[in-house]
């Protein structure tokens, strides 16, 4: 993971690799870190290079979007493949992460 802040303040962390039973313990706890350390208004999470993603992966999101939520913080996903958009989608948590509840949407803009 990677981090950097936009010009309007906004934090955004670049995800890459799994999200799964392997790495999400690790990624918790950098992203849970970096959002008490930080407190971004806004925290985007790109998920641009993240290859797969299962419900150990989609715990940690949504713990970390409470997390976020807690501290005043909006958290949103950018960027997610079409495998990830749609473990999303079956869930119902796009709108969660603002992003489109459609395949083919046009995504939720910053």
């Amino acid at each position: 993971m990677t981090t950097r802040r936009q010009a309007d303040g906004a934090l955004v962390a670049d995800l890459r690799g799994s999200l799964d039973a392997a790495t999400v313990d690790g990624l918790r706890g950098v992203l849970l870190e970096t959002l008490h350390r930080d407190r971004p208004r806004l925290m985007i999470v790109d998920l641009t290079f993240v290859t797969f993603m299962d419900s150990m992966g989609i715990g940690m999101l949504v713990a970390c979007c409470e997390a976020a939520r807690d501290l005043g913080s909006r958290f949103v996903l950018r960027n997610p493949n079409e495998f990830v958009q749609r473990q999303l989608r079956i869930t119902g948590l796009t709108g969660l992460f603002g992003l489109p509840a459609e395949s083919g949407a046009q995504p939720y803009r910053i």
